[in-house]
């Protein structure tokens, strides 16, 4: 069973909420959650609010133990952009650009696995030894 969570128009840049949101992810809800508290990043602090709200809708619409429960996936994607204008000297302006990131999460009860790396491990054998070429004869 999976449950769907999402939070859009979030105020602040995809790259800074994909910093929790790769903390979290693949985790238990209640190891998630206590390491969201503790983060020490601004973004922590909306993204533990959408795990509470998946958490809710979990226990509330489809009766499941919260004990239960994994984050199976967790998405933080750019959302519009707004465009602004700095002046800056001899009368030119410096664009700004306010970033917005809409984050989905899907709790499922099923625990994921991470997935191993598919990179073709290359197997390292020892060079073949020169063959020594047979000693010369001095002639005296």
């Amino acid at each position: 069973m999976d449950v769907h969570a999402s939070l859009r128009f979030l105020r602040m840049s995809p790259r800074k909420v994909r910093l929790v949101v790769d903390a979290v992810r693949g985790m238990n809800v209640a190891a998630a959650e206590t390491k969201l508290a503790f983060l020490p990043k601004l973004a922590a602090h909306p993204v533990q609010k959408l795990l509470r709200s998946a958490i809710a809708n979990a226990e509330h619409n489809f009766h499941l133990k919260k004990e239960d429960l994994f984050i199976k996936t967790i998405v933080a994607d750019g959302g519009p952009t707004l465009k602004r204008f700095a002046p800056r000297a001899f009368g030119r302006a410096a664009p700004i650009r306010k970033r917005t990131t809409h984050v989905t999460l899907v709790l499922s009860t099923d625990k994921v696995e991470k997935r191993k790396s598919t990179s073709a491990k290359v197997k390292t054998t020892k060079a073949p030894a020169a063959k020594k070429a047979p000693a010369k004869k001095e002639n005296n």
